[in-house]
């Protein structure tokens, strides 16, 4: 089964990503890849297959999250800019909180994204990470 990555970047990330990216172009052309936005456009210039999603403020965060909750996404790259305020933090936060909910593997700077590229767990196709049982949550009497 072909693992899926999501690579996201603010504006004033969006070098370093394609930078990042580059770099580890033949490990990422192994998987599929979504990007919100002009960093899709960005990216398919050194990846062979990336399916564009929505600019970020306009849609994308919510893509992509939604992508995450029907678990079709395995990692994600997300070069955030911690210097500037993006009008769209809420989109960013709930799309974090997504990740941290369903448990997939996030990378918001670039040793992270080295460390989990060349984890022996990468490209292990045994490995699922482990979700936590929200069935009591589910279930609870509202009142």
């Amino acid at each position: 089964m072909k693992r899926t990555i999501a690579l996201v970047a603010h504006d004033g990330r969006k070098k370093d990503l394609f930078d990042w990216v580059s770099h580890n172009q033949k490990k990422l052309n192994s998987l599929h890849v979504y990007a919100t936005g002009t960093t899709g456009k960005m990216i398919s210039e050194v990846l062979d297959q990336v399916t564009p999603l929505k600019s970020g403020p306009l849609g994308g965060d919510q893509q992509l999250g939604a992508l995450i909750a029907e678990g079709k996404i395995d990692y994600m790259i997300f070069f955030w800019d911690p210097m500037t305020s993006q009008p769209h933090d809420v989109d960013v936060k709930a799309l974090l909180r997504m990740t941290v909910l369903y448990n997939v593997p996030t990378a918001c700077n670039r040793s992270t994204a080295d460390f989990m590229i060349t984890s022996v767990l990468y490209n292990d196709p045994e490995y699922r990470p482990i979700l936590k049982d929200y069935s009591v949550y589910l279930k609870r009497m509202e009142g």
